[in-house]
C-alpha cells in the first residue's frame, strides 16, 4: 500500500494529464477511428512505462532484486523509442508500421544486454553501469525525435501557428535526452510526466488546427483563408489563384473517388511548391489560393515555376492566375479580382487550345 501511495505521489500529475487526454479523445469528433485507437495505445504505453520506471528506481534505491531491475531497465530503454515511433505513426500522414522496425531492433539489443551487458548492467552496489553500447538508447531516441520533428514540419502549412507547437514538442523530447546528463538519473522519474504533458498539449493544438484544415487534403480551409487575409492584409504581397482543369469530366467518367484523388494530388504538388511565407488554401471543390506575405517579386516567380514543374509530373493540369503588389496602399479585393481574372482567362485558353468542351 505504501508503494502504491509513493507511485501516486510521483505520477499524479501524469495521471491527471492522461485522464484529461482520454476525456478529450472520447468527445473528439474530428479524428478518424484509427488515429484515436493509436492515441489510446500511446496513453497506455506511457502509463505502463511510468510503472516500469517507478519500480525500477524503487528496486535501485533498496538495492534488491537486481536481476528484475535489469529486465525493467531493458523495458524502459526499449519503450521510449517505441513510444516515439508510435507518435510518428499517429501524427504523420501516410506513415507505415515499418517506422517501428528500428525501435524493435533496439529492443532486441536491449534484451541481449540483459545477459551480456553490452548496453547496461547493474553492479553489486546497485549502480547502473553503461556498456560499450551504453549511449545507443539515447541515440535511438534522438534519431526518432529528429525524424518526427522534420516530418511534422514538412507536413505543416508553413505557418508560425503550426511550427511553434512542433518546436515545443521537440524541446520536450530534447529535455528527455539532455537532462539525465545534467540533472542526473532522477530526471528519468519525471520523463513520463513530461512526455504525457507534451503529447496532450500537442493533441490540443492538433484539434484546434483541424477546425482550420480541409479534411480531404490537409490544406488550410476557406475559413482560415478569410481569417488570414482580414488580419494580415498589409503584409500580403502576392495572391495566386489556381483552379483544376477537367475535374467534372474525371468525376463523371471515373467516379468521385478518382476526383478526390486528383484534388489530393494537386494539393500535394502545391504544398511542395510553397516555401516560407507562402501558404496554400483549398477554398472550394477544385479551387486553391496561395497567399504570399512579405515576399519579393522574384519569390513569386520562383513559386510559379515550382508549381508548373510539380504539376507537370502529374496527369492533371490547372489554370493559374496571380497578382503581385507590395505597395502600402494595396487593396486585397482588387488583388484577388486581378488574380482570379487571369486564372479564368488561362482556363479559357486551355480549353480553346485543346479543343475541349468546358464542363467545369
Amino acid at each position: 500500500m505504501e508503494l502504491f501511495k509513493d507511485y501516486l505521489l510521483y505520477n499524479w500529475a501524469m495521471i491527471l494529464v492522461l485522464l484529461a487526454f482520454i476525456i478529450m479523445l472520447i468527445i473528439t469528433v474530428f479524428l478518424d477511428k484509427r488515429t484515436i485507437i493509436r492515441m489510446y495505445i500511446l496513453i497506455a504505453s506511457v502509463f505502463i512505462l511510468s510503472i516500469v520506471v517507478f519500480v525500477e528506481f524503487y528496486l535501485g534505491d533498496i538495492n534488491e532484486y537486481n536481476e528484475v531491475r535489469v529486465v525493467l531497465t531493458a523495458i524502459r530503454y526499449s519503450s521510449t523509442p517505441i513510444i516515439i515511433a508510435l507518435i510518428l505513426l499517429t501524427l504523420v500522414k501516410k506513415s507505415r508500421w515499418f517506422v517501428l522496425i528500428p525501435a524493435f531492433i533496439l529492443t532486441i539489443i536491449n534484451i541481449i544486454s540483459i545477459f551480456t551487458g553490452i548496453v547496461f548492467s547493474v553492479n553489486a552496489f546497485g549502480d547502473l553501469i553503461r556498456g560499450p553500447l551504453g549511449y545507443l538508447p539515447y541515440i535511438g531516441v534522438g534519431v526518432y525525435s529528429v525524424a518526427l520533428v522534420i516530418t511534422l514540419v514538412r507536413q505543416a502549412n508553413k505557418q508560425p501557428t503550426e511550427i511553434i507547437p512542433i518546436i515545443f514538442l521537440a524541446f520536450s523530447f530534447s529535455t528527455g535526452l539532455v537532462f539525465p546528463f545534467i540533472i542526473g538519473k532522477d530526471y528519468s522519474k519525471l520523463f513520463t510526466t513530461s512526455l504525457a504533458i507534451a503529447l496532450f498539449v500537442y493533441y490540443v493544438f492538433l484539434i484546434l488546427q483541424l477546425t482550420k484544415k480541409d479534411a480531404l487534403t490537409g490544406l488550410l480551409n476557406r475559413q482560415a483563408y478569410y481569417s488570414f487575409i482580414s488580419a494580415n492584409a498589409k503584409d500580403i504581397t502576392a495572391i495566386v489563384s489556381i483552379d483544376m482543369n477537367g475535374l467534372k469530366a474525371i468525376n463523371d467518367t471515373q467516379g468521385h473517388q478518382a476526383g478526390d484523388d486528383a484534388i489530393s494530388s494537386v494539393a500535394v504538388s502545391l504544398q511542395r511548391a510553397t516555401k516560407y511565407r507562402q501558404t496554400v488554401y483549398r477554398i472550394g471543390g477544385d479551387e486553391f489560393v496561395i497567399i504570399c506575405y512579405k515576399t519579393k517579386k522574384e519569390d513569386l516567380d520562383d513559386l510559379l515555376t515550382r508549381i508548373n514543374n510539380n504539376l507537370s509530373s502529374t496527369t492533371y493540369s490547372c489554370s493559374i492566375g496571380y497578382c503581385f503588389d507590395n505597395s502600402d496602399d494595396k487593396n486585397i479585393d482588387d488583388m484577388i479580382k486581378i488574380s482570379d481574372d487571369m486564372m479564368y482567362q488561362d482556363k479559357a485558353n486551355y480549353y480553346e487550345k485543346n479543343g475541349l468542351k468546358r464542363r467545369n
